[in-house]
C-alpha cells in the first residue's frame, strides 16, 4: 500500500469493523444464540454444537459490552499508529509515535471499563488473550520465576562462554531458506495448506484451517535468526493446521489462547530445534550446505553456540534463558501504562533503566529499545505475558509427551516427528477453542500452570552446557 493511503485505509477498516460489530451484537443474534443454548441443554460439553454455542455466546456477551463507536475508533487509531510506529522505528524518533500510543492506552482503558473487572483494568485486557487469567496470577507466577531465573542468569554470566562468532559469518540467504523449509516439512507442516514468506517481523496468520501463512526473516550475517524464526512460526502453523476440520468456518477454528499458541511455537523452536538430539540428525546436512563455515566445527561446538546465553537488546533474538525477562519487563511497563502510573513520554527512559536492571544491557537507541515491538501500535495490551506463559506450558506438555511417547527424544534424533505431532494433535490442537488453555493443560498433564518444570529444564540443560 502506498504510504499516503494509510489514512484512507484507516477509515475503511474502521467502517468495516463497526458494521461487523453492530451485526454480531444485534439483539437478533443474541436471541438466536440463547434459543440454541436452551435447545442444547444437557448435551455433552465437548459436543461440537454445544461448544460452538457456548463459546460464541460468551464472545457475543463480551462484544456487546463494547460501544460500536469505540470499536471503530480503535480500528482507525490502530491503522494510524502502525504507520507512525513504522516511521518512528525507521527514524529513531519516539515522539512520532508517542501521541498515538497515548491515545491507544486511553482507548484500551475505555475498553477495560466497558468489559468490567474485579481488581485492575489490566485483568480485562489480559482476559482477551488468556481467558480466565488474572493479573495477580501472572504476578505470582512471574515472581516465583524471577527468584529462580535471575541467579541462574548470573551464574551463567560468570561462566566460560561458548564461542559463537562463526554464526555471524556469511550464510547464503537461499540456502538458509531451503534448509528451514526442509525441516518444517519434516515436522509435518503441510505446504498444500500453507506457505512461508519473508517479513520484517516474523508472524503467522490463518485464514482457515487449510490456509495458514508463515513468515520469517533471514539474516545472512547471523544464521540463527532465520532458522529459529522459521521453526517458531511453524509451531504456530502446525497448531492452526491441526484444529479439527469439522470446526472450520466457525468461531472455534483457531487456537484457544495466545499462551497455548506460544507453547506450541516454543516447543518446536526450543525443546525440539535447540536440542542436542535434533542437531545429531540435522547438523551433518547443515555442514554439507555450508562447508566453508561449519566443516571444522564439531556438533558439540555448534550445539553450544546456538544455545549461548547472552543478554541482548532484541526480544525476538533472545536466548531461551533470558527471554522471559524481556516479557517481564513489558508486563511491568504495560501494567503501569494502563494504570496511568507512568507517562508515555517517560517510557523510553524507564524502558532503558529496566533493561539495565533485568538484563544488564542498555539500548543504544529507541529503535532497539521501546520501539522494537509492533504490538502496542496494534492496540494490543495484555498480550505480552502470554509469551512467557507459553514457555512454561511448553515444558509441562513436553514432560508428559516423554511419559506417553517414551522414545520421543530418540525419534527426534533420527528426524522423525510423527508421534510427537500426533500427540499434540490429539491432546492440544484438535480442540480449537472448545476447551480453554487451563482445561487443555489439566487434561493433558494433570497439572495447573507452574514455572517449576521450565526452571528444572533450563537448569539441567544449561548446567550441562556451562558446566
Amino acid at each position: 500500500m502506498p504510504k499516503g493511503a494509510a489514512e484512507a485505509r484507516a477509515h475503511q477498516i474502521a467502517t468495516l469493523r463497526q458494521l461487523a460489530h453492530e451485526q454480531f451484537t444485534s439483539d437478533e443474534v443474541g436471541d438466536l444464540l440463547r434459543e440454541a443454548q436452551v435447545a442444547l441443554n444437557g448435551t455433552d460439553r465437548l459436543d461440537d454444537d454445544a461448544s460452538l454455542i457456548r463459546v460464541t455466546l460468551k464472545d457475543y456477551e463480551k462484544a456487546q459490552k463494547l460501544p460500536a463507536d469505540l470499536v471503530a475508533e480503535m480500528a482507525r487509531t490502530v491503522s494510524q499508529a502502525k504507520q507512525a510506529w513504522k516511521e518512528a522505528r525507521e527514524t529513531n524518533t519516539f515522539a512520532t509515535f508517542a501521541p498515538l500510543l497515548d491515545r491507544l492506552i486511553t482507548l484500551n482503558i475505555q475498553k477495560a471499563e466497558a468489559y468490567g473487572y474485579e481488581d485492575t483494568p489490566y485483568d480485562a485486557l489480559l482476559d482477551e488473550y488468556e481467558p480466565g487469567m488474572k493479573t495477580s496470577d501472572v504476578e505470582s507466577i512471574f515472581s516465583s520465576l524471577r527468584e529462580d531465573l535471575v541467579p541462574l542468569v548470573h551464574k551463567i554470566k560468570e561462566s566460560v562462554q561458548p564461542d559463537n562468532r562463526f554464526l555471524f559469518e556469511h550464510f547464503d540467504h537461499q540456502k538458509q531458506w531451503d534448509f528451514g523449509i526442509d525441516v518444517i516439512k519434516d515436522f509435518g507442516y503441510n505446504f498444500d495448506r500453507g506457505r512461508q514468506d519473508v517479513s520484517a517481523h516474523p508472524f503467522t496468520t490463518s485464514f482457515s484451517i487449510t490456509d495458514v501463512r508463515l513468515t520469517t526473516r533471514i539474516q545472512e550475517d547471523y544464521f540463527p535468526t532465520g532458522l529459529f524464526g522459521t521453526l517458531h512460526e511453524a509451531g504456530h502453523g502446525l497448531y492452526e493446521q491441526g484444529v479439527a476440520l469439522e470446526l472450520d468456518r466457525t468461531p472455534l477454528a483457531e487456537g484457544t489462547s495466545l499462551g497455548m499458541h506460544e507453547s506450541q511455537s516454543r516447543l518446536w523452536e526450543n525443546l525440539v530445534g535447540r536440542s542436542y538430539g535434533f542437531w545429531t540428525h540435522y547438523y551433518p546436512k547443515l555442514q554439507a550446505l555450508f562447508p566453508e563455515r561449519l566443516s571444522d566445527k564439531s556438533l558439540d561446538t555448534f550445539y553450544k553456540a546456538v544455545n549461548k546465553v547472552s543478554p541482548s537488546l532484541i526480544r525476538v533474538e533472545a536466548d531461551e534463558v533470558t527471554y522471559n525477562l524481556h516479557i517481564m519487563l513489558r508486563f511491568q511497563l504495560e501494567n503501569a501504562l494502563i494504570a496511568r502510573d507512568m507517562n508515555v513520554n517517560d517510557l523510553p527512559e524507564v524502558w532503558n533503566e529496566t533493561m539495565q536492571e533485568y538484563l544488564g544491557v542498555r539500548p543504544d537507541s529507541d529503535s532497539n529499545g521501546v520501539l522494537q515491538d509492533i504490538h502496542w501500535s496494534l492496540g494490543v495490551f495484555g498480550y505480552f505475558p502470554t509469551y512467557a506463559l507459553g514457555n512454561l506450558m511448553s515444558t509441562q506438555l513436553f514432560n508428559q509427551i516423554r511419559k506417553d511417547v517414551t522414545d520421543v527424544e530418540q525419534q527426534i534424533a533420527t528426524g522423525h516427528f510423527e508421534e510427537l505431532l500426533s500427540w499434540l494433535r490429539t491432546h492440544v490442537h484438535h480442540y480449537g477453542r472448545k476447551l480453554t488453555a487451563t482445561e487443555i493443560l489439566q487434561r493433558a498433564t494433570g497439572e495447573s500452570l507452574s514455572s517449576d518444570s521450565w526452571v528444572t529444564y533450563v537448569e539441567e540443560k544449561y548446567s550441562a552446557i556451562y558446566g
